[in-house]
């Protein structure tokens, strides 16, 4: 066939990048298409940490609903333990993902939005149906096969997996959000840096009824210490809730190097029959698959018109629940400029911002994971296994833990050490709130970063700083709470300041109508449309009541001023001309700070 099909997007994959990516055009109105070469969405749970920050994305996009519905709520997280088996000895026991009374405080303080675990399988079907509902035409079994670049457009040839014909799509770009084997990441030949395939894994899911086993602890996690048994090199293995409690998926390891193992269902019963301790629980298996570990990251996003998102562009191991909450978060960032460009609202090098704010983010999130992976070793070494190989040793220096002798008082001592060391990898809160993006896209105030006060991995820092997520407080409305994050996106720039600050109301419907764009205006104080209902945006705003911040689409802070200044609307106006990348010639960046600080791009 010689048809040509034409759009203004072509996203390549319907997984959680994709599919974010689809949902988030949809809402804004552009034109696009995607393609899978699947029949339908994810057949494996595979990624379910949803944190807080791809909540509140959900949230803007109008689906929080559903995530709460469908997902697992926190409570039901947070006991992540390590034993011999289900019905074992247990090792040890760590509160994850912000459950602990301590960290609980942090996370409720911080977002709107409570973070979940909601697998894949249950996930990618709200996205695509959100977005399908919207606009957006999908179409499954359609295969990526190559693309070429032009001056104006991308020509993708694909091929329809039903009928067996070709045919070509034109579009103005391309979003590659094709996984962790992207074709499309090879054919713009984007940079990469790491190594892939470092460990070999193994998945199965299978369903039981565990409620006995673990109702009185209930997690997301359990590890699984059984040296000498065949999973995993050292002997550990993962059994994960995918619903509580009787969907579950085994991860345990094997030798890269080697040729990868084969399980029959008998086998894999066996190993989850070992793993729970009870041979007379009924196991069904529904499927098993390979996976590699890998360390690898594309340290550019993007060539030309095409852009690539996701597991494209980041590899990594499971730890942290960071990869399906990254990829959404890229083609989150991704889509508002797109929309902002085709509509002729934004200059093209508005698009140069994706690159600079997505990839540092993408490589932190790699190192972080992989990091996660090498601190088990010092639980090990706690257990005695670091200088033996010897099954039948490790199971009797595990066992000794529990003696009254001074060495086994040292290694209680160890391993507790060792466990809070997992803090990093199952409460890093500053790692999935605390992204302070720098390009084109941010203008700077003059002031200097703010420093972290406590661990910058462990705990957010909020902060108004150009660049930073804004932070959220409660305000009020009509006597209701309403989150400073219900008022900012939907797809527009939004000013928030106090009764002093009027002027910026005025500023703001200007250079609205001078430059074509919607800018919504809060002003926040007692008798106006939003109250600071317990000052707490007055604690988090960094700026006098009569100065401004100025929020992106994406809830980032663009620009803000600390005060009042004497041309509110000139500064309001070369402030979006350099972040749109509409600005007529050279900009004195002076002239956009407030009398009293100068300025400096972000």
């Amino acid at each position: 066939m010689t048809e040509t099909v034409r759009t203004d997007v072509l996203i390549v994959g319907s997984g959680p990048a994709g599919g974010t990516a689809a949902l988030a055009l949809a809402t804004l109105d552009v034109d696009h298409i995607v393609i899978t070469k699947y029949s339908w969405t994810a057949n494996t749970p595979r990624a379910h940490i949803t944190n807080q920050r791809t909540v509140e994305i959900f949230r803007d996009l109008g689906i929080e609903a559903d995530i709460k519905a469908q997902g697992t709520p926190q409570p039901l997280m947070g006991d992540t333990v390590f034993c011999t088996s289900l019905t074992g000895d247990e090792i040890g026991r760590v509160r994850t993902w912000g459950t602990h009374p301590s960290r609980q405080a942090d996370y409720t303080l911080a977002s709107p939005s409570e973070i979940c675990d909601l697998p894949q399988t249950l996930l990618e079907p709200i996205l695509i149906g959100h977005a399908a509902a919207r606009g957006s035409h999908i179409r499954f079994d359609t295969e990526y096969l190559s693309l070429t670049q032009h001056e104006d457009h991308v020509a993708v040839r694909v091929r329809d997996r039903v009928a067996g014909n070709e045919y070509t799509i034109e579009a103005k770009y391309v979003i590659g959000a094709d996984g962790g084997r992207s074709q499309i990441a090879k054919d713009i030949d984007l940079p990469f840096e790491g190594q892939m395939d470092v460990a070999g894994s193994m998945n199965i899911v299978f369903h039981a009824d565990l409620t006995t086993k673990v109702e009185h602890r209930p997690s997301v996690l359990y590890w699984v210490l059984q040296p000498g048994s065949d999973i995993g090199g050292i002997g550990m293995g993962l059994v994960r809730m995918v619903r509580p409690w009787d969907e579950w998926l085994i991860v345990w390891g094997y030798d890269i190097n080697e040729p990868p193992p084969e399980l029959d269902d008998e086998a894999a019963i066996q190993i989850a029959h070992n793993l729970i301790g009870d041979d007379t629980v009924p196991v069904t298996i529904r499927s098993t698959s390979l996976w590699g570990n890998n360390k690898w990251y594309a340290t550019r996003y993007r060539e030309g018109r095409v852009f690539c998102a996701g597991d494209a562009v980041h590899r990594h191991p499971p730890s942290n629940g960071l990869g399906s909450n990254t990829s959404v978060q890229d083609a989150y960032n991704l889509a508002w400029k797109l929309a902002f460009v085709l509509r002729g609202d934004a200059g093209a090098g508005l698009l140069d911002s994706y690159d600079a704010e997505r990839a540092p983010i993408g490589r932190q999130i790699v190192l972080r994971a992989n990091q996660s992976i090498e601190e088990f070793g010092p639980i090990f070494a706690a257990l005695g296994f670091s200088d033996t190989s010897d099954p039948d040793v490790m199971n009797e220096r595990m066992r000794a833990r529990a003696d009254n002798t001074p060495e086994a008082a040292r290694q209680r001592e160890q391993l507790r050490e060792a466990l809070e060391l997992k803090d990093y990898e199952f409460n890093a809160h500053g790692v999935e709130l605390g992204q302070r993006y720098n390009s084109c896209a941010v203008v700077g105030d003059g002031t200097p970063e703010p420093p972290y006060t406590r661990d910058a991995e462990l705990y957010y820092h909020p902060t108004t700083w150009p660049g930073a997520r804004l932070p959220h407080c409660w305000l009020g409305e009509g006597g209701h709470k309403v989150s400073t994050h219900d008022i900012v996106g939907k797809g527009r720039f939004a000013l928030l300041t106090g009764i002093s600050g009027e002027s910026w109301r005025h500023a703001a419907a200007r250079v609205s109508e001078e430059l074509g764009i919607p800018i919504a205006v809060y002003v926040i104080g007692p008798g106006r449309e939003f109250t600071d209902l317990y000052d707490d945006w007055a604690r988090l705003r960094e700026v006098a009541e009569d100065g401004c911040v100025l929020a992106r689409p994406d809830a980032h802070v663009g620009w803000r001023a600390a005060a009042s200044v004497a041309d509110p609307a000139g500064k309001l106006r070369r402030a979006l001309e350099l972040i749109l990348d509409r600005s007529e010639g050279p900009v004195n960046l002076g002239d956009i700070a407030t009398e009293s600080e100068p300025a400096t791009a972000g």
